[in-house]
């Protein structure tokens, strides 16, 4: 697998330099301790079903193993070298990129009918955008994050209130001729992918997050609410009405509302995964293995398709891990979660409030979003989700020294 070989790569790298007194444990490294522990233990575990056979599938389980392992040591890489301000910025800026070109390359095999995923004809999903992802949803839910991110952004450039008209108007001037503009048309540009993939959950989770933790930032930092409101409102108001009117956002309105338990095969699969779950459930059928274990449950209610994945992240991470395997990455989330939240409430600092405000859409989306899909079994948002929870910590405890640098 190559995203294994180049994060080994990377690690050994840096274990040499850090033998060589080139470079140092970072606070934000130290500060995560905990969280360390827990994806560690959540590791071990997944070894542990593979060296003792517990796992109905050994040679899925192994590759799991190996994936997993990369994931951690992305999340320590990226508290080890994200150490600086400006290195948050260049992160967050070619997450911001790879959103975009992801956004365009999808957009334009859509309108141009080329219908291809990265040099390879499409199978599915004809006459949306799925950019190089083969599933929309975990195209919508790449876009999502890339989206929070760069909303993150954009707020950590917001200046505090003034109630002096020119001034507003001066400023408003400013950041229109400035190169935010070119962050906003990137923000624009990637929700207009993002309806193109007529994702319900993938549209719905984005909107929802983006109002639920712009109102907690507005509750929680009185320092610009105003500034804040205003971004808030133009992305939710010119995004729908706007970009809306030209790209679809009508027939994501009427998948929503076509919606219901006869048309959809996702909760049968739901119940019989739960089934599974009862059998396995403390020490799961095998971190990888769904799709040996679910033909064992399923009934001819859930249809003829061919089932990998639960649609539903939660409930296959538990089937496969059991509650022993779980709950270490539930708490990660949770626990990272509430330390973004502590950032976006205590730092004073523009950028770490910015960074801690897309850490949490991100997390709430990708949260939301779990409940109806498998995206976090896709090594891209997988590995960009374990970004996500470092910027989380990097957010909170990052060295005021080092916020200038």
């Amino acid at each position: 697998m190559l995203l294994c070989v180049i994060v080994a790569t990377l690690c050994v790298a840096w274990l040499i330099s850090y033998m060589l007194g080139k470079v140092k444990l970072s606070y934000c490294f130290k500060k995560s301790k905990y969280i360390l522990f827990l994806l560690a233990f959540s590791q071990a575990y997944i070894a542990y079903q593979y060296i003792y056979s517990t796992s109905i599938d050994p040679e899925s389980t192994l590759k799991e193993l190996l994936l997993g392992i990369s994931f951690c040591l992305i999340f320590c890489l990226c508290l080890l070298l994200i150490n600086s301000s400006e290195r948050i910025k260049t992160c967050l800026y070619i997450i911001v990129v790879s959103g975009v070109f992801q956004a365009v390359y999808g957009s334009l095999m859509t309108l141009s009918g080329t219908e291809y995923t990265f040099l390879i004809p499409k199978e599915g999903y004809f006459d949306v955008a799925t950019g190089t992802f083969i599933n929309r949803n975990s195209y919508a839910s790449y876009l999502v994050i890339c989206l929070s991110l760069g909303i993150g952004l954009m707020l950590a450039g917001l200046q505090p209130d003034t109630s002096n008209f020119r001034e507003f108007v001066r400023r408003l001037l400013s950041a229109i001729l400035s190169k935010k503009i070119i962050l906003r048309l990137s923000l624009v540009i990637m929700v207009a992918a993002l309806v193109m993939t007529h994702s319900r959950m993938g549209n719905t989770s984005f909107f929802v997050s983006m109002g639920v933790i712009g109102l907690l930032t507005i509750l929680l930092r009185k320092r610009s609410p105003r500034a804040t409101l205003l971004l808030l409102t133009s992305l939710i108001i010119i995004d729908i009405a706007v970009i809306g009117t030209f790209f679809g956002v009508e027939k994501v309105i009427n998948r929503l509302e076509s919606t219901s338990l006869q048309s959809e095969t996702r909760d049968e699969v739901d119940q019989y995964t739960l089934e599974l779950i009862e059998k396995n459930l403390l020490f799961g059928t095998g971190a990888g293995t769904f799709h040996t274990a679910f033909p064992q449950v399923r009934q001819k209610e859930s249809g003829k398709s061919y089932y990998d994945h639960a649609h539903n992240d939660y409930l296959q991470f538990l089937s496969e891990r059991g509650l022993i395997g779980f709950i270490p990455l539930l708490l990660c989330v949770v626990i990272t979660f509430g330390i973004a939240l502590s950032a976006l409430k205590k730092r004073n600092n523009p950028l770490m409030r910015g960074c801690a405000f897309g850490c949490l859409m991100s997390m709430l989306a990708m949260s939301i979003h779990a409940t109806v899909d498998f995206n976090l079994q896709m090594p891209a948002n997988g590995a960009t989700f374990m970004l996500v929870l470092a910027l989380g910590w990097i957010a909170r405890y990052m060295p005021r020294g080092k916020e200038k640098s």
